[in-house]
């Protein structure tokens, strides 16, 4: 019983990770149509951002995220804007050109930290908590929390705030907001933007977890896809339910198959899909080739 509820911690604290990744995929995609290829690299510079504040210039590890969120924040304004002139014209090669930026902010990354990456200290010094002889790490608790008031934030802007009403409204019909006078290109940036910055948090609160590298964004970036495909593509709701879904299959899936713990729970997933392809929240596709 105690391994039980201690794989499921682990599960839930990598769960919380993989549900900021999903909910960066899934606000481009509801906003543009767009599965946004880089998003994997970007949680890998964000990584690599919050890494360096943190350790180089000694910053406290949450000024160093901010940091970090505000400097991948700005790559994804780079990236839309290069992406701007191809929308409702070429969607193949909007999708080519993500996956040109991923490549790019790899290579980047190996030129400016190298190809060998480093571990990241906790920046929790206290021990883990004892709770009924299970050993919860506190650091996970931290995870759990900010990933949580990351969501809370998140919602209250979509929902309470011009900016994300005009981007709800994007996502619903571009054609009628623009009738309306939104700025469809603004919206656009907007939503690159924080999916850039959920990105850059999910990055920073895995580093200490896992050893930093410049390949970690591939991994994430495959494991927030799923988690959003899990929970249903465009669905913020789904990319919380997906994320915390995949988190815990892939915690159970290492517990009781090691080394093919990776191939187990990529088939269950696989298998999943098969028999509900939108995923558990299924929106209607956004489609706006």
């Amino acid at each position: 019983m105690q391994v039980l509820l201690q794989t499921l911690i682990g599960g839930v604290t990598f769960g919380a990770v993989y549900a900021l990744v999903a909910m960066g995929f899934s606000i481009v995609y509801r906003t543009m149509g767009l599965v946004n290829f880089a998003h994997g690299s970007v949680v890998m510079i964000g990584a690599y951002a919050a890494s360096t504040f943190y350790l180089a210039t000694r910053l406290p590890f949450a000024v160093a995220i901010v940091v970090a969120i505000a400097v991948t924040a700005l790559i994804g304004l780079v990236i839309e804007r290069f992406l701007r002139p191809l929308e409702n014209k070429d969607f193949t090669l909007m999708l080519i050109g993500t996956i040109g930026f991923g490549a790019v902010l790899e290579a980047g990354a190996v030129l400016v930290w190298g190809a060998t990456g480093h571990a990241v200290p906790s920046p929790v010094a206290t021990g883990p908590i004892d709770v009924a002889g299970i050993r919860i790490p506190t650091y996970s608790l931290l995870v759990i929390a900010v990933a949580a008031a990351a969501t809370g934030l998140l919602a209250l802007f979509l929902q309470r705030t011009k900016r994300g009403a005009a981007m709800q409204a994007v996502a619903m019909d571009h054609q009628a907001a623009t009738a309306c006078g939104i700025h469809v290109g603004r919206s656009n940036a907007m939503a690159f933007a924080i999916g850039a910055g959920l990105a850059a948090l999910a990055g920073s609160l895995i580093g200490p977890m896992l050893y930093v590298n410049p390949t970690m964004g591939g991994t994430l970036g495959i494991k927030g896809f799923a988690a959003a495909m899990l929970g249903g593509f465009g669905s913020m709701p789904g990319a919380i339910v997906g994320g915390l879904a995949f988190g815990l299959l892939d915690a159970f899936a290492a517990g009781n198959f090691q080394e093919y713990s990776e191939l187990v729970t990529f088939l269950v997933f696989a298998v999943i899909v098969m028999i509900r392809p939108t995923g558990i929240f299924g929106e209607a596709t956004v489609n706006r080739a």
